[in-house]
């Protein structure tokens, strides 16, 4: 039975089993998206990448994107690791992914990828009140600031939530009925919690992440959400994002910005990868 080549890649780390896990999956384009879709919920990561021949030559690789419950236009975490991966494999200093949000390039330097962002974050959904995101996280509603919460999109949209201290980061959990009036108002299905010092926390349960240990698209799109509490001046803003330590998986992001006019111009994410498994998988019927 013929079966397809698969790594498994922990990102936003130099660390094995660190980080956030990616599984690399190798086709030859003729998957169909059932067939992929099953194969993400087998790995049941938070994301799996799918890389196939790309439709212009001078690209790289088409990348599909999966969730363990639907595809997404694009991922950090994902675009970090088959950057890295391929640029091992085939000893590139650049690379280009062909993702469903339009074409995402990355520069390998010294082991680490960094990649522009396809897509400039902008406003999504309603005015999140800040009792509602305490409600919805099981927090008092004086652990919600100094930043107000809001809602961007970039491809994926989020809920960012900004909290007071790490104290009640660490203390965050989704919690009924307000966690689903939050993400009616946001119209996400994702989360991401930050403090002053940029130590941060994504949940989406009902996309089949309890929480995720790196979040490269949502770090992308915070962006937006600084630039909206007056955080981001003009130029470009360099900031460091640490994720994942409250699963014991921490994880390191790089965060850059430009800002011209008041306006976001790019967004750009760094971060390293690590292969720790590969193997072969069947394909499904």
């Amino acid at each position: 039975m013929t079966r397809l080549p698969f790594q498994v890649w922990d990102v936003f780390t130099d660390t094995p089993f660190a980080g956030n896990p990616l599984a690399i999956v190798e086709t030859d384009g003729n998957l169909t998206t059932a067939q992929m879709q099953v194969l993400a919920r087998q790995f049941n990561l938070s994301e799996t990448i799918f890389l196939m021949p790309p439709r212009d030559p001078a690209h790289t690789a088409r990348a599909r994107i999966f969730f363990p419950t639907a595809e997404i236009p694009f991922a950090g975490h994902p675009t970090v690791g088959a950057a890295l991966f391929l640029a091992k494999r085939h000893g590139l200093a650049r690379v280009v992914l062909e993702e469903e949000a339009g074409r995402v390039p990355v520069t390998v330097t010294d082991g680490a990828a960094q990649f522009t962002a396809p897509v400039l974050p902008a406003p999504h959904g309603g005015p999140l009140d800040p009792t509602l995101c305490a409600e919805a996280l099981g927090l008092p509603p004086e652990a919600i600031g100094p930043h107000r919460p809001g809602a961007f999109t970039g491809g994926p949209a989020f809920a960012y939530i900004p909290v007071r201290d790490r104290a009640a980061l660490a203390a965050a959990r989704p919690r009924e009925p307000g966690w689903s009036a939050l993400m009616k108002a946001a119209e996400a299905d994702s989360a991401w919690l930050y403090d002053p010092a940029l130590n941060a926390r994504m949940f989406a349960p009902t996309a089949g992440i309890p929480e995720d240990p790196a979040t490269g698209s949502a770090s992308a799109i915070l962006a937006a959400q600084l630039l909206a509490n007056g955080a981001l001046p003009e130029g470009t803003t360099r900031l460091a994002i640490v994720q994942g330590q409250d699963m014991g998986r921490r994880s390191e992001i790089g965060f850059e910005a430009d800002v011209s006019g008041g306006r976001i111009t790019a967004v750009r994410i760094s971060g390293r990868a690590v292969p720790v498994s590969e193997g072969r998988i069947r394909i499904p019927a």
